[in-house]
């Protein structure tokens, strides 16, 4: 975390107004993806019969509702965070097991539906924003996807410091890349979040997941212990251990997306 802390303030002193303007960005993605996230499960969990978070207010888009200061504050500076997570009543399911992992999948289903249409929008950003000669050079070397992987640094990340040297040359909407930008950033944002929601640990969704899946709701632990495991997680992933195997995993899937839209649009 701290890492990413002097990285900000390197930036500010550096290039203030680009800075700024990438906090904002990650400030509105950080919001819509952990609120959506939440209401995901909510709202599933609902449908299923449990009214549970619709009584408590959380079935809103209210940032307050939801936001945890140190999931927020991890989300900035990491990447990876959390938000406050919904109460669920599972005695209201209407089928236990099969609504259980409806629920607990909602948030993690949600952030890739989230994530695949950002990126189809950016890609059809880019047939606008590009001139027709860079589209065809890109594709005949059949590296279509690099316009819009967040995690590939041969094109994005040369469009994306701020000097924006293929603007003059290539761009005949340049504007629009700011736009796009944001997209790119939802995208990673919501892939990140996915991502991370399905480590098994509690009390992340891939730990109910694994639970109802392959232990069949056996993994009972008590209070206690799942305090334990959540603070040695809670360091864990303030440490930045974690840092390194996610951008890997979130690379391997952001690449085939990509592929994928890119074979598309």
């Amino acid at each position: 975390m701290f890492s990413g802390v002097t990285s900000f303030l390197d930036g500010l002193r550096t290039d203030p107004g680009g800075t700024i303007i990438t906090f904002l960005y990650i400030a509105v993605c950080i919001l819509f993806s952990l609120i959506i996230h939440e209401c995901a499960h909510g709202y599933v969990a609902l449908r299923c019969g449990d009214p549970t978070a619709k009584w408590l207010g959380r079935l809103t888009l209210n940032p307050a509702k939801h936001l945890d200061p140190l999931g927020t504050i991890c989300m900035v500076f990491l990447r990876v965070g959390w938000a406050k997570p919904v109460p669920v009543n599972p005695r209201n399911f209407r089928n236990y097991r099969r609504d259980y992992i409806l629920v607990s999948i909602a948030g993690i289903v949600t952030n890739l539906i989230i994530c695949i249409l950002s990126l189809v929008i950016s890609a059809v950003l880019s047939r606008i924003i590009w001139r027709q000669d860079l589209l065809e050079q890109i594709a005949a070397l059949g590296e279509k996807s690099v316009l819009i992987n967040v995690y590939d640094s041969s094109f994005a990340a040369i469009v994306y410091t701020g000097k924006f040297s293929y603007a003059s040359m290539y761009a005949q909407a340049p504007w629009l890349m700011y736009i796009q930008r944001l997209f790119l950033m939802l995208a990673q944002m919501n892939l990140g979040l996915a991502v991370f929601n399905l480590l098994p640990v509690p009390p992340l969704d891939g730990f109910r997941v694994l639970d109802q899946f392959v232990f069949k709701g056996r993994l009972s632990m008590t209070p206690q212990t799942m305090q334990m495991i959540h603070t040695a997680f809670l360091i864990i992933c303030m440490s930045g251990l974690l840092t390194g195997l996610l951008t890997t995993v979130n690379s391997a899937v952001m690449g085939v997306l990509t592929s994928a839209v890119s074979m598309i649009i």
